[in-house]
Order: C-alpha cells, then structure tokens, then sequence
C-alpha cells in the first residue's frame, strides 16, 4: 500500500524506535542464533579490497549486547583513502580505592588504516565510560570524540585536546551536512550554575523547539544547543523534556507541528528568524528526518498498513523519490556522504513485524542489511549485509565523494568502489 506523502517531517528519538522498549532478552543462557534466509542477497557485488579485521587487533563481541543499542565500533573515512577504526577490546580496569566501580568504563581501540593496502598510520588505546556514539567525523581529516560531558579534537595521528565541556553528560551529538554546525544536548541539573569552563547558554539564543514528550525528571534538564563548529559559539539553547532529534543544516533547522489526522506539518526555522512551511506528510508514526544535503532530506514514514516508507524530499517541498520498505526491519540508521551525492541506510531484519501484541527477542534478529542509493535518483548503488550486526551502527562508512563504501562483514573490512553518483537536482528558483 502506497504512502501518501504531501510533503515534509520530524519526530523525536524515542518514538521512531519503539521496539527497543519492546525488545526481551533471554535469560544469560538464551544465545542469539544467526538465521540463514536463503533468497537474502548477500551482496550485490564484489568488494574491490578486503582489510582483515584480526590483523587490526578486532574480535566481535558477545551476542549478549544485542538489542541494548550499545556502540561497540565505529568506522570512518577520514579522507577518500584513510579509514578510521575503533572498536571496544577487552582488558583490566583500575578501580577507584573506594570501592566506586563504574560499570560502564570501556577500553576502545583505534586505528588509522589506509586503503586499500591496510597499512596502519597510526593506533592508540582510550578509554571511555558510556556506550553512546563517541566518534564524529570533521573536515580535514579530523574528528571529535565524546566522552561523558566532553568533545575532545583529534586528528590523523590521533592526538586528543580538549574542546568543548558540557555541564552534564551528553546524550546526543550530531552535525550537520557541512559540519559547519553542531547540535548538542546535555542532561544538566536544573538549578546547577555553569563553571567557566562549561559551554555558556547565552539568554539571547534561548528558543524553544517542539518535543512530543512529557517531562519525566523535574529535576535535571536536557539541555538542547546548536553550535558553530569552528568557534564553539553558541548560536540556539532550547530545554526539551527529553533527548530530541533534530535535523538541520547550515541555515536553520526542521520542526514537526501535529495536525489532523495522520498529518504532520513542517517547518524550517531559519537560525536568524522566521519560520516557512514545509509542507505537510500522511503517517500514523512520529515520522523520521535526516537532512542529505543542505537542501534535500529523507524521512521514514508509516503508511496506514503499518509498513514504513522512505522518502526524499528538496527543501522547498518537492518529492524527488519514494521507496517501500518491509514491516519486518526495525532500528533504521542514515549514513551520508560530505558531497550529499549518496546515502547509506543500514536496517536490522528481524522475523515478524514489531509491536505491541509481538515483542521481540535475539533469536528473531536474522541479518543487518545495507543499502547505499544515489541521492538524486534513489537508485540502489549497492546492498550488501554486514556481520557481526550492530544494532548501534557504526559498522558501516561512507567516503566524503560518495564513491567508496567500507562494510565490516565476514571477518574483514571490505571496500567497495563505486561510479560516480549523478549530481543533485538545482535548487527551485
């Protein structure tokens, strides 16, 4: 059944995965069980290069991470010919006199690799306390790294220096297509005053954005800020009940407004005021944006049948292309290239469809499926699946032309090179 989409959307973290609430792990006995699906394509082409992943130091890790959405690895181009890769390893921790033990401290590996002959430039051990996302790619070959309540600067030999200090832990960290600008949001205590050395929350940034959320701790704030990149100038503060997604580019930002029905309306809020609408889309879900370029984005929508649909829009409202998706594939994440030309859209493939009345468990998780598509046309460039899944990401990189793709599968990297994607449609005048 096809999806009536009369324009654009937004939504909120929590709703776009409601499975995760749903999801039950076993008892520690209960192993998860890699399901063969005979007609899945494993890939639909040849890598052009393998790295093994052994000879980097990378072992997978236990199947009882499953379903907990932990970051285990991430993987990045630094440039069209060096990848970064991180992943956790195990090893001794130092525990603190008291008997404080945090739980959630991790040694993680990194590498520089360059392809395609997977030489290592450049390797080095961190140690991180949480298992959120930690790795954000920059220009230049740089890249931030988050630790608790700090983004620290790293480069190609990866050397850390701190950069931005947050007054509590950082829940969310994303840039936008041009990695010009920054959304944070942090979970700080109410009435907690700011040390100098915490990122300020000017009055004269202060806004308010929409979150379809209910408080659920009066006692700490989720702080949301938009930053610039290059001089960590605050340009938005926003206090939201709750960890939000926020799409947005260089110019201002996207906001859902329920309406009717099904209807959600959108607008653009433009950093230096004003608002336009977007338009408006059909879908009995919160609906999902994710900017590709400055001026096209993608939103994942539910149809009344109850499958989702992926679509991609321009700015100024125009549908570009349409694609079903199956009921059956759960925790969608979005990668996109610098050069907005291709995007990488990574789903986990479980055995039914999820709700309510049809939880899930590890054993009805069969495979990570990738697909990469030009962002013009929608057309498939490349489907491939990666192994070991990681319900997280961050197993799965895209170079900043578009036209080469890393996919941690088999027990290697594999690199796959890829024609020249066809340019973006220009803007309307």
């Amino acid at each position: 059944m096809s999806c009536r989409v009369r324009s654009v959307m937004l939504h909120r973290t929590a709703a776009v995965l409601p499975v995760a609430a749903m999801l039950v792990l076993g008892a520690a006995a209960a192993r998860h069980k890699q399901v063969e699906d005979p007609l899945a394509p494993q890939s639909s082409q040849q890598p052009s290069y393998t790295i093994s992943a052994a000879s980097l130091g990378f072992a997978p890790p236990g199947e009882i991470y499953l379903g907990a959405r932990y970051s285990l690895v991430s993987l990045d181009f630094l440039d069209e010919d060096r990848l970064l890769f991180t992943f956790r390893v195990p090893g001794l921790f130092h525990r603190d006199p008291s008997g404080t033990a945090d739980e959630m401290e991790r040694h993680v590996r990194a590498v520089v690799v360059h392809v395609p002959d997977g030489a290592v430039q450049a390797e080095a051990l961190w140690t991180l306390h949480d298992y959120g996302r930690y790795v954000f790619i920059l220009e230049g070959g740089k890249f931030a790294l988050r630790d608790r309540d700090t983004l620290s600067l790293g480069d190609d030999s990866l050397a850390l220096t701190p950069w931005l200090h947050f007054p509590g832990p950082l829940q969310y960290v994303e840039f936008d297509p041009s990695r010009q600008y920054l959304v944070t949001e942090s979970t700080e205590a109410s009435a907690s005053h700011a040390k100098s050395s915490d990122i300020p929350s000017p009055s004269t940034a202060q806004a308010s954005i929409n979150a379809d959320v209910s408080p659920t701790n009066q006692k700490q704030d989720t702080v949301l800020r938009i930053l610039r990149s290059s001089s960590g100038q605050v340009m938005l503060v926003s206090h939201v009940h709750a960890a939000v997604h926020v799409p947005f580019n260089g110019e201002g930002y996207l906001e859902t407004l329920r309406s009717r029905g099904i209807s959600w309306m959108i607008q653009f809020d433009p950093f230096t005021g004003g608002a336009t609408r977007a338009g408006l889309v059909d879908s009995v879900c919160a609906p999902r944006l994710d900017f590709i370029s400055p001026k096209e984005y993608a939103a994942t929508v539910c149809s009344s049948s109850g499958g989702p649909w992926f679509v991609a829009m321009t700015l100024d409202g125009r549908l570009l292309w349409q694609k079903p998706d199956s009921a059956t594939t759960i925790w969608p994440l979005l990668l996109v290239s610098k050069s907005g030309t291709r995007l990488v859209r990574e789903t986990v493939q479980a055995t039914h469809a999820v709700n309510a009345t049809a939880p899930l468990s590890p054993d009805d998780l069969i495979r990570q499926n990738v697909t990469v598509m030009d962002a013009a046309t929608g057309k498939e460039s490349l489907r491939a699946q990666a192994s070991p899944i990681y319900d997280a990401g961050g197993n799965v990189a895209i170079s900043p032309s578009g036209r080469r793709v890393a996919i941690l599968r088999d027990g290697g990297v594999q690199i796959f090179d890829l024609p020249e994607a066809p340019p973006l449609p220009p803007s309307k005048p």
